[in-house]
């Protein structure tokens, strides 16, 4: 009697693990297609407006592994891609500006896995005849202009102005805002900086509050976007040119693929994915999209050339030397295909 109570006892335990087992895979199967489809809805939100999204893959079996968000094992893109990226101040308190304070132009080969980077000091003197427009700006007065004329063609038209004006062919363009960065830096856990110097600045008309400390600490999102935009100061710290700025950009930017290229668990992808869906627009076709998602491992590079263009403060604007221009944007354009309005192809 006690025998059959004790294999009735194993039983009844095989069946609830069998039981419990098997609610674990249904339901990471179900989470797996619902951040399936979560992607496809962020792809949509942030691709070329009115060009339909299209799987690059099947969707998750009830394995529960998620299709699209696997390293491809050889590259997706049998050709460099150059991408302008942006970053723009859409604070209730900023006066509306949408001027770009961060401005990159990042070229990667993904058959070598090598990428330049050229970080654009934000005042730098675009000349009228240079521009074709009636007066000369800063460098980042240009997307603000396009989407206040309109805003569905405002990317189109800034790539193709800054493909012109630098002789770059210019693929995709990318413009996230400053919350959604910081809210990306905290969903990541922080950042681990090694701040150059005292920060402090305040400014109540658009709550700006900045206040660090010289040295290697660990920053929220809040305060990493603080020590990347920081110039000014009015409580006693010494200022920062565009030039340091632009170090500092590439500092965290580096961090930030390290980041997202290591990030694992569906859950973590979710959350991630929430944030970018909302905090950026690009002009990036939603196929090219689904296939650079599949393959964020082998798009991202071992080996980055930084390129820093250093000028001259001379009041409003910073100017460069032609020959440092000619310099950065030829290590570019090594890297770029001839044709501007190349289309990515899947090997």
């Amino acid at each position: 009697m006690k025998r059959t109570a004790r294999v009735f006892s194993r039983r009844r335990t095989l069946a609830a693990l069998i039981v419990f087992v098997g609610l674990i895979l249904t339901s990471a199967s179900i989470y797996a297609i619902y951040l399936y489809n979560k992607m496809n809805d962020t792809i949509d939100r942030i691709a070329a407006q009115g060009v339909p999204a299209t799987p690059a893959s099947t969707p998750p079996t009830q394995t529960g592994h998620v299709t699209n968000l696997t390293p491809v094992s050889k590259p997706m893109f049998d050709k460099p891609l150059t991408f302008l990226l942006t970053a723009v101040d859409e604070r209730a308190g900023s006066e509306g500006s949408l001027n770009t304070d961060v401005m990159m132009l990042f070229s990667v080969d993904p058959a070598t896995r090598q990428a330049t980077v050229v970080s654009i000091p934000r005042d730098v003197e675009v000349k009228a005849e240079k521009s074709g427009f009636s007066d000369s700006h800063k460098v980042n007065y240009f997307y603000a202009y396009y989407y206040n004329q309109n805003k569905e063609t405002a990317l189109s038209e800034t790539k193709k102005l800054f493909s012109d004006l630098y002789d770059v062919p210019i693929d995709y363009m990318a413009v996230i805002n400053f919350d959604g960065f910081r809210k990306l830096v905290d969903q990541l856990g922080g950042m681990t900086i090694d701040v150059d110097m005292d920060m402090k600045y305040e400014d109540e008309s658009d709550g700006t509050n900045i206040h660090l400390t010289k040295g290697v600490q660990h920053l929220n999102g809040k305060q990493v976007l603080d020590f990347i935009r920081y110039r000014k100061s009015n409580l006693g710290t010494a200022e920062s040119s565009d030039l340091v700025r632009n170090e500092r950009e590439q500092q965290v930017l580096n961090q930030l693929l390290d980041q997202l290229t290591s990030l694992n668990g569906i859950s973590a992808w979710g959350q991630v994915l929430d944030i970018v869906g909302k905090s950026v627009r690009s002009d990036i076709p939603a196929d090219d999209l689904h296939r650079m998602t599949m393959a964020y491992k082998t798009l991202k590079p071992q080996e980055i050339n930084y390129i820093h263009l250093e000028g001259e403060w001379e009041s409003p604007y910073v100017v460069v030397k032609q020959e440092d221009l000619d310099e950065a944007f030829a290590a570019l354009r090594t890297q770029s295909s001839d044709s501007i309005d190349r289309v990515p192809q899947t090997n």
